[in-house]
């Protein structure tokens, strides 16, 4: 068990008692933001693959599931898995095409749970109710790409909704028996340090049951580049992403499963920062200072309780 924090294999092990791995596969899906409903260049940081470049596609489901769990192979004996869906909005499809490639990952023997990356504006009734029936049969987990709370924000990397409709479907896909799991970029242009702990803890009180922290990055032949390129904003130093992650593990609450705490573009299309390209580094270098500073998670959120619970025995 991790000493500082709830990570995945944590759950995966207090849940199930096995090692999981996750395996990215592609449904072969676009997004609003590009198929010209919102827009078609994407959000800024996007790259062409639709934040999936280390995912499998081409071929059905079960070929994608084979060739991914070759990947892995060595490092994974008896193990068990989560099948993927990572490129693009994984709901944005007729509910019948949804159901084809769900029910096929389900249907791998060594699947015992599936993660769908979708939007919160993607996930009419229709949808959550497969997503309900499916997670009857094994679990369903939806992942959804909030990034920030901040509206200014938002609308600077054209995420294409407000917070407003992040809220309602956390809400929904809860009282449909779901598995919710945020994702929050740390780095965005024009955040402060302030702004980002602000959106870590909306997603602490959202009701959501996970949560992935991803550093940004700047990948070539997205909008992004080009703003880096002219020298509109700089990427967080590596001390800086650190010390930042650590404050945000102590907000999150104690049984909120921590799914990622870094992420790594693909190296080749990786502009800023390089030191992001070695994560087994990032990594080792994040738990030395967990350690060297005694992080817990949930610390700062029960310091702030005990705050008010003193203040109301004041009053």
């Amino acid at each position: 068990m991790n000493a500082h924090y709830h990570s995945l294999n944590d759950e995966l092990q207090r849940r199930f008692c096995w090692k999981g791995y996750k395996l990215a596969i592609s449904g072969g899906m676009t997004c609003p933001n590009r198929d010209g409903t919102l827009g078609t260049r994407g959000c800024i940081f996007c790259s062409a693959g639709g934040s999936g470049d280390f995912a499998m596609s081409g071929g059905s489901v079960a070929e994608q599931i084979e060739r991914a769990k070759a990947l892995v192979a060595s490092k994974a004996k008896n193990a068990r898995y989560i099948a993927y869906f990572q490129s693009y909005t994984n709901t944005y499809a007729p509910v019948e095409r949804l159901r084809e490639l769900f029910e096929q990952a389900l249907a791998v023997p060594d699947v015992v749970a599936l993660s769908v990356a979708t939007r919160p504006d993607c996930l009419p009734p229709d949808v959550v109710a497969l997503l309900a029936e499916l997670n009857r049969k094994k679990p369903v987990w939806v992942e959804l790409g909030l990034q920030t709370i901040h509206e200014k924000t938002a609308r600077f990397i054209r995420r294409g909704y407000d917070y407003s409709c992040f809220e309602t479907a956390v809400k929904t896909l809860k009282e449909n028996g779901l598995e919710v799991i945020v994702h929050l970029i740390l780095g965005l242009p024009g955040e402060t340090e302030e702004m980002m702990l602000q959106s870590v803890d909306a997603v602490a009180h959202s009701g959501a049951d996970g949560v992935k922290l991803q550093l940004l990055h700047v990948l070539k032949n997205t909008d992004l580049a080009l703003l880096y390129e002219q020298g509109a904003f700089e990427t967080l130093t590596r001390e800086q992403y650190i010390a930042l992650v650590a404050k945000c593990i102590e907000r999150l609450p104690p049984d909120m499963t921590v799914h990622r705490l870094t992420g790594d573009g693909a190296k080749k299309d990786l502009i800023a920062p390089l030191w992001s390209a070695d994560k087994k580094q990032v990594l080792n270098c994040l738990n030395r200072y967990l350690d060297a500073h005694d992080i817990v998670q949930g610390r700062w959120l029960q310091s702030q309780q005990d705050k008010r619970e003193t203040t109301n025995e004041c009053l």
